[in-house]
């Protein structure tokens, strides 16, 4: 006697699971230039390590004998398997199996897989599609009642924040808990035309008066652009690159350190259009990203966010070879002022980078905050506190080269004045509590008003304050540590990414990381 006859129970079963929705549904799946969840997570993973947890789990019927007559599996696929050889966790919806609605769903494997990223210490990778395990009307009927709602699994998610790297690849339709959870991550990402997320769906906003195709009213532009993911990719394939490379830069968990990686690039290397990058003129503006090419690492910089916020940019590189997180000022995007919204996306990204160990580089040419009645009513300097917050409360070791500008309360914020200043400038750098360009007139009203001559005598004064403004005169003073040649910066850095790595410390955060 044998237990062949259960194991053929089991192979069976297992078979029924992975024709997922049925031929039909996944015919349907693919004419909308969609994966199916089991085509996605091989697509992922390294080639043949997918264990799966859970498989047979779905809804079976039987007859009066109890033999199966009819089986539909979970709607959620997880288990472990390894990208670039590290241990992760992936789950993933079958939009096959009712579109991903609740009703086919069992919750339970949804609240396991977030507890096995916790408690195994492993990144967590979602791939998302429909509600998420979200609600259905459909399902009232079978309950026979409606349920207070809750939200199974959050309190996990909330913790994995702060303990693993969370990634949410959004690819196709997606509502309600899904959308949640989809921004409840470290990074996010829509596909192009392909990927839509709302909180409620056309159909539900219709009822409220509002007529929206799925791309009007949840497209990945619109949230790319909103702050509420953090990039938009052309295809699954993409996102599935993007996903690998952005935890390539980070520890499995707070308990490890971000890896370094071979880097192949001479630390030494010097690069002569630094030398020009900065205009003479002040009122001229310049490209920040072929800066941040030249010094890091070449290829190894992901930017994070660049739709959003733009004012600022934020992203993930490398320094001979060690990650580092870097900031950095537009002044391409209104001359790189804090507004509300790059104050939001940098306070989630320091928060980001302190959760996970990350030495700062900061690259700094900003002008202050936004002004105006905009900025007012947006509440730019609630944004703003929150923000110089995180960067005094963090504690990863931090350095910042001035570019240029560093002016008022935000450029107060290009690091905590508290700690050392591992800081560099280059000769194109500029400081103060305001621009002389804009402060004159308010400090000298007086005098420029009873003036003969007011254009005269505001020419003379600027003349003055510009005797004075030289970086050099602040060097003197030891109010800026070094001024550097810009083309010695990869050289510096390099250093500092060196000498940071060893000063990291695994654990948990002082503060924690909100989405």
């Amino acid at each position: 006697m044998t237990w062949e006859p259960e194991l053929e129970e089991l192979r069976r079963r297992q078979a029924m699971a992975r024709q997922m929705g049925g031929a039909e549904k996944v015919a349907r799946q693919h004419a909308a230039g969609r994966l199916t969840v089991r085509e996605r997570i091989d697509a992922l993973l390294d080639p043949g390590s997918f264990g799966e947890i859970g498989t047979i789990a779905g809804k079976a019927s039987y007859d009066d004998k109890g033999s199966l007559q009819s089986f539909t599996p979970c709607n959620f696929v997880f288990g472990r398997g390894r990208i670039d050889q590290r241990a992760v966790v992936v789950a993933g919806d079958d939009f096959t199996v009712r579109g991903g609605a609740s009703d086919a769903s069992i919750i339970e494997k949804q609240v396991a897989a977030e507890q096995m990223a916790h408690e195994l210490r492993m990144p967590l990778v979602r791939l998302v599609e429909g509600s998420g395990g979200g609600g259905s009307v459909k399902s009232l009927e079978a309950l026979g009642y409606t349920y207070v709602p809750y939200l199974p699994g959050w309190d996990h998610m909330v913790r994995n924040l702060a303990t693993v790297p969370v990634v949410s690849l959004g690819l196709g339709p997606i509502a309600g808990f899904g959308a949640a959870k989809v921004v409840a991550s470290h990074y996010s990402l829509l596909v192009r035309g392909q990927s839509q997320m709302f909180v409620a769906g056309p159909p539900v906003v219709a009822a409220a008066g509002q007529k929206l195709t799925k791309e009007e009213l949840g497209g990945s532009r619109i949230h790319a652009s909103n702050g509420a993911i953090d990039d938009e990719v052309e295809s699954e394939s993409e996102a599935f690159e993007r996903a690998r490379r952005f935890l390539s830069y980070l520890p499995s968990s707070i308990h490890g350190l971000p890896p370094r990686a071979a880097s192949g690039d001479d630390p030494e290397r010097r690069e002569e259009m630094l030398l020009s990058a900065v205009p003479r003129d002040r009122r001229e503006v310049y490209r920040m990203r072929p800066i941040i090419e030249a010094i890091v690492d070449a290829g190894s910089f992901l930017e994070m966010g660049r739709l959003h916020g733009r004012s600022v940019i934020t992203g993930l590189s490398r320094l001979d070879g060690w990650p580092v997180a870097i900031i950095a000022s537009d002044p391409f995007v209104i001359g790189g002022l804090w507004t509300a919204a790059s104050s939001a996306k940098l306070e989630r990204f320091v928060s980001f980078a302190q959760t996970f160990h990350l030495p700062v580089v900061h690259l700094v040419d900003n002008p202050g905050f936004m002004i105006g009645r905009q900025a007012e009513q947006e509440a730019t300097i609630r944004a703003g506190a929150r923000v110089l917050t995180a960067i005094y409360q963090a504690t990863v070791p931090w350095c910042t080269v001035v570019i240029r500008k560093v002016f008022g309360v935000a450029g107060a914020g290009h690091q905590n004045h508290t700690r050392f200043h591992y800081r560099y400038a280059w000769p194109s750098a500029d400081w103060g509590s305001l621009p002389i360009e804009g402060g004159i007139d308010a400090a000298y009203k007086a005098e420029l008003d009873a003036a003969a001559d007011r254009d005269a005598l505001a020419a003379e004064i600027t003349q003055r304050l510009n005797s004075v403004r030289s970086p050099f005169r602040s060097a003197e003073r030891f109010q800026i540590e070094d001024m550097i040649d810009p083309r010695d910066s990869r050289r510096l850095l390099c250093e500092f990414a060196g000498i940071a790595a060893p000063l990291r410390c695994t654990g948990p955060s002082e503060f924690g990381y909100r989405p």
